[in-house]
């Protein structure tokens, strides 16, 4: 029989005094705990303690810190190489810095409701308020690895669960305007940069993606291209310097796709292969081979996603284009389906977004401008009046 009783700390702490049936025979295992607040706080957290208890889920003591355990999680979780990469720097940079020395067991939710004011305010680097998205982010990553204690029985319950994270405004994404598009290919005919970012625009095709891209998923004749796979980068561990490059597949089934290329495109592809042609013969390397990348490097390995948005932010500033992301490419292909008119399903297939309700969220403003609520009022006014065909 589960025994516990609370006595006086301070002005306004408790401790809690629990004693629990042991293993061994006529021996007890008694668990401790403080409480701030008013008694009737400990009272409540007393009755929490024998419920847990009586149900076999309180756990038993432990040393082990915020810190250590979502480190320990993260080394551990079944993950791509580049989101483990970002849960780590949530981990070092938003959730050890505030949370890491408390104990796990002496998390409460008023520690995360502190933590999420304390990113808001100035959470990111210099003390500078960070975005509600990436408190988001860090939430999340907490989240599980708390999961993940009490799956292990560390924990009885997931503090974390029992608030959300900061609510996020979904803005308007970055895109080259219309008149834009034009100037900028003209600008980048004779530039490096002008057969990739050709291709972004006539694509959508994700940065990873179109660094991925072989010749054998390029059939010019047909005027598609095939997406089944993309680059990752990764810095490397271990105390080593440098990034770790690697193909990896589409999370889900939508990644891969094949996408029709504008006829423009097709053209710029046409000549891009043709001058790698010509380049080969004159170092004595031979026919392109079927698996050599559409967009690398000189001799032919891939280039470093985070390179080409240096390159791209280069041009930018050199040629005098508009100042924004290497993905705003993808953005502005997006907004130009949906000012089409092209169905919602269509352009998610054609993203790469599996739910289409993710594309809907993404573009909601450009699709918010496309309202056609008048049009429906005529259409069933129609109807009404008998006048429909």
């Amino acid at each position: 029989m589960s025994r516990g009783n609370i006595t006086r700390r301070g002005k306004h702490s408790w401790r809690i005094k629990l004693e629990r049936e042991s293993a061994i025979p006529g021996k007890r295992k008694v668990h401790y705990e403080t409480v701030r607040g008013k008694r009737q706080d400990a009272e409540k957290r007393l009755t929490e303690l024998l419920a847990q208890n009586d149900t076999g889920i309180l756990a038993d003591p432990s040393k082990i810190t915020v810190a250590e355990h979502v480190r320990a999680w993260i080394r551990t979780a079944e993950v791509a190489p580049k989101t483990k990469e970002r849960y780590s720097e949530l981990c070092e940079l938003q959730i050890v810095p505030h949370l890491g020395s408390t104990l796990l067991q002496k998390l409460r939710p008023a520690a995360i409701v502190a933590w999420h004011k304390v990113l808001l305010e100035k959470g990111g680097r210099g003390g500078t308020p960070l975005a509600p998205r990436t408190v988001g982010h860090a939430h999340r990553v907490l989240h599980a690895a708390i999961k993940d204690a009490v799956k292990a029985e560390i924990l009885a319950r997931n503090v974390v669960a029992v608030f959300s994270p900061p609510q996020v405004e979904d803005g308007e994404v970055e895109i080259l305007e219309d008149d834009d598009v034009p100037i900028v290919l003209a600008k980048l005919a004779s530039h490096p940069l002008g057969p990739i970012v050709a291709t972004a625009l006539g694509t959508g095709a994700r940065r990873g993606e179109l660094l991925a891209l072989a010749w054998s998923h390029v059939d010019l004749d047909r005027a598609t291209v095939h997406i089944e796979r993309s680059l990752e980068q990764t810095r490397r561990t271990g105390g080593e310097r440098g990034l770790n490059l690697r193909f990896k597949t589409p999370k889900t089934r939508a990644g891969h796709r094949t996408l029709s290329l504008p006829a423009s495109v097709v053209a710029v592809l046409r000549d891009l292969k043709v001058r790698q042609m010509e380049l080969r013969l004159q170092l004595g390397l031979g026919k392109l081979p079927d698996d050599a990348l559409v967009f690398c490097r000189p001799d032919g390995s891939p280039i470093q996603p985070s390179y080409l948005s240096r390159s791209w932010a280069r041009a930018c500033y050199a040629l005098d284009l508009p100042d924004v992301s290497f993905h705003a490419l993808r953005h502005t292909h997006a907004s130009a389906l949906i000012s089409s008119g092209m169905d919602v399903v269509a352009i998610a297939k054609r993203l790469g977004h599996k739910p289409p309700i993710m594309t809907l969220r993404i573009y909601a403003h450009a699709f918010a401008k496309l309202s056609k609520d008048a049009a429906a009022a005529d259409a069933i006014e129609k109807v009404m009046r008998g006048s429909a065909k």
